[in-house]
Order: C-alpha cells, then structure tokens, then sequence
C-alpha cells in the first residue's frame, strides 16, 4: 500500500500535558491524534496531482505546512516545541539541560516526486511511539525528544542534510550562504522569506551536547527486509557516498544547418559518460546515477553550449567508491577530447562510511529481541540519514521498516499497516531501555 490509513492501532494510544522533569510518570490526560490520524493529516501537504509524488521542499509553502504540522504535534502532547539556529525543529519532554538526552526523529521534506514514506514515516512514528510510552505508563529518567531536521533531501539547494550537516558542523556558514536553487534563489533568500534568520545558522556544539543518543526509524531503501521475512532491522553502516558535477562544455550552432563533422556537441560526451558509470558500477559492484542535468540553452532546435550532470555514486567501501568514480571521470575525458570538448569535475558532496555506535547498535539489538530471543537482522545501506551526519559527533542508530516493494523516491514507496504498527513498537522498545532506565 502506498498510505497507511490505520497504521498506529495499539501503538498510538495516550496523549499529553505539560512536560515532567526526569524520572516522573509520562501522564496521558488527554487524547493526542493517533498514527493513522497524524498520516491522514500529513498524507495531502506538497503532494502534486500529476504524479502523485510530493514536492515537500526546504523553505516553500508545503515545508512551511510541514512544520506547523509537527508543532501542532508537540503542542497537542504538552512538548515543548523550540526551532534551533538551523531551522530544525525539537519537541522536548523534560528539561532538554539536563543532558543525556534521548533523541528520535527524522525529516519531513521530499526528493521531487518522492514517495510519503522516506521522512514522514521516522517523525509519524517517534509521536506515535512516545504515545505508546504514556500508554504503558513508562517514567523516564532522561529528558526524550523528537526532532525534525530540515532539508534532508538537499532537493532545492542540491546539498543533502543541510540541517544536521549546519548542527555538527560539517557546513560552513559562508558555504550555507553560497547555496543556490534552481531559480537563482540563495538558502539565506529563502530561509528569510519563511520567517527564519539565515544570519544565526551554524555550528551548535552546545546542544548536541545534551544529546545521548540519537535513534533515527526509517523505511527500508532496498528489499532486504522483505527478502529476509523481517518486519523491522537495525543499520549497521552508510556507504560512502557523494555528487559530482560534470561540466561539458562546448559550442552552440544551429542544429538544422551545422554539419556532423562541424560540431563541438558536448551531449554526446554526456550521454558515453552516462553509459560509462553504468560499466563502471556494475564492474564494482556499486551503484552510479547520473540522475539530474541542465543543458544551455536548451533548445530543441541548438545544439548545446554546455551541458551540466551530476553524478550520484555509492558503494560498500571507500577504495571500490574511488575506483568507479575515477573510471567514471576517466572515461568522461576521453570522450571529452574525442569530441573538442572542454569538462570540469566538481565534487559538490560527500560523505565517508559511517559505522554506527556499535555499543548503542548492539543495545537496540537486545532491547528488540529481550521478550522474544529473536535475533533482528543487521543491514547495511546506500542511502544517507541524518543519523549518518551526525554520527560524528553522538552515538546514532538506525531502525528500519520493511518495505515490500524496495522502491523508494517514489510514489511506489510503501510499508503495510502492520509493518508501521511493528516499527512504532520496536521504537517505543528502544526508547523505553534507553530513557526509561
């Protein structure tokens, strides 16, 4: 299914007041909204009518919906809502200076045209697993909160985790600042048109500081869930991964009156270099995407001056990384030179394999599997998480929730009922041996 329309059931029971201190009884005084309600809620914002995907990007209209939406959730349970320097946003139960906090969550924002799952899923389920808390009258004894990190997916400004990247320093204020959409638009433009202070963005040390552990739930990327029979597993590690922007540069003619042997055409260039990453991945073992392009000028009937891709490339360590994206760079300059054509490379991002705390790891592992003697399987990914960014910094992990199709940045993303109800569990599991204590 592509939506989940009952999706919490047992795990969204309780509701909220006023937040307590450590160690006090998580009350439930009065209903808050259920999974299946907060889905039903978030299921139409950004979602364009055309492709049935979502269009949920940093700074516009439908993030701006996004975010009243989950302050509505923090307000409705009694959290404390604050938005940080960054823009991301935290809904704090306890005193958020005590330390040691136990923090989950995850982002609200869209690749174009993505699916509801990537994102949503992590936020939906940490309220719907903090509500299963209070229903089994846990009494914490760390501060818990919920976060929602902004522009995860770099959809706009073309750099991914910019909220987390700002909060651990991995981003510069003056490279933040340098950022640009596609209409020429800077971050600090459009963080100042949502209302927010691009000039009090970076580093916050400080508040990282308070946080414990980081748990982040996710739907799985990949099938090896659904290969394995498994409703829920635990991360085990990011691939290095990063964005090169090819350049090739050429000459523009007319395309009705410039013979073949004339041209200067750097489309062709593109399209071998297109074909190229394709071998080189496969040969490695990897994965390699020219996904996005822009071509000057654009025309159906010119031949292009410039023609711009960038390429997205992944793999299980960083030696197999380097060797396709090497292959990938080598091959485009010789089709390059065959061609007169001029290239650049540019790498824009990039993130090294991140191994998760293997002490918090193991922890999830024996809170998962304490009732049951059930061993959760360990899986390593391709696609990078906020958890990944901050891994650096404080322990993180990961949970993720089967999904049956394997598709995601699609529409065709999905996750049963029952699988949604079994994460928002194993979540509360986690949250309840880590804070509860």
């Amino acid at each position: 299914m592509s939506s989940v329309r009952g999706g919490g059931g047992d795990a969204s029971a309780g509701a909220g007041v006023p937040s307590p201190g450590a160690g006090a009884a998580v009350p439930a005084a009065r209903r808050a909204p259920s999974f299946q309600e907060m889905w039903a809620e978030l299921l139409p914002i950004g979602r364009h009518p055309d492709s049935g995907g979502y269009r949920r990007y940093a700074w516009s209209g439908a993030d701006g919906e996004c975010r009243a939406w989950f302050e509505e959730q923090a307000r409705a349970r009694g959290l404390a809502h604050e938005v940080d320097r960054n823009g991301n946003q935290w809904a704090w139960l306890g005193d958020p200076a005590a330390g040691d906090a136990v923090v989950t969550g995850s982002h609200l924002d869209s690749v174009p045209d993505g699916g509801a799952f990537d994102g949503p899923l992590g936020v939906v389920s940490s309220f719907a697993a903090l509500d299963e808390l209070r229903a089994r009258g846990a009494r914490p004894t760390k501060p818990l909160a919920i976060v929602n990190f902004g522009d995860e997916e770099g959809a706009r400004f073309g750099l991914a985790c910019v909220g987390s990247r700002l909060t651990a320093g991995e981003l510069t204020v003056e490279q933040a600042h340098r950022l640009t959409d596609a209409d020429g638009i800077t971050l600090p433009r459009a963080m100042e048109a949502a209302g927010y202070d691009p000039d009090a963005i970076g580093a916050d040390p400080e508040r990282l500081a308070r946080i414990g552990a980081f748990v982040e739930l996710h739907v799985e990327q990949g099938r090896a869930l659904d290969l394995s029979g498994d409703r829920v597993g635990i991360a085990s590690a990011i691939w290095p991964h990063g964005r090169w922007r090819f350049d090739f540069r050429g000459e523009a003619n007319h395309a009705g009156t410039t013979r073949l042997v004339d041209r200067r055409d750097p489309m062709l260039s593109y399209a071998e270099t297109v074909l190229a990453a394709r071998r080189e991945a496969e040969l490695a073992g990897a994965v390699a995407t020219f996904g996005k392009i822009a071509v000057e000028p654009n025309g159906v009937n010119a031949i292009p001056s410039l023609v711009r891709g960038w390429l997205d490339s992944r793999a299980a360590d960083q030696a197999t990384l380097d060797t396709v994206v090497g292959g990938v760079e080598k091959a485009a300059r010789e089709y390059a030179d065959a061609h007169g054509i001029d290239l650049d490379v540019v790498r824009e991002s990039f993130t090294p394999v991140v191994e998760f705390d293997h002490a918090l790891r193991d922890e999830l592992g024996r809170l998962l599997g304490k009732d049951t003697g059930l061993r959760v399987p360990v899986l390593g990914t391709g696609a990078g998480h906020d958890a990944g960014i901050l891994s650096g910094r404080i322990p993180t992990a990961m949970l993720f929730v089967r999904n049956p199709t394997g598709v995601s940045h699609s529409p065709a993303e999905s996750a049963t009922e029952d699988d949604c109800v079994a994460g928002v569990r194993s979540l509360a599991d986690v949250l309840e041996g880590l804070a509860c204590s």
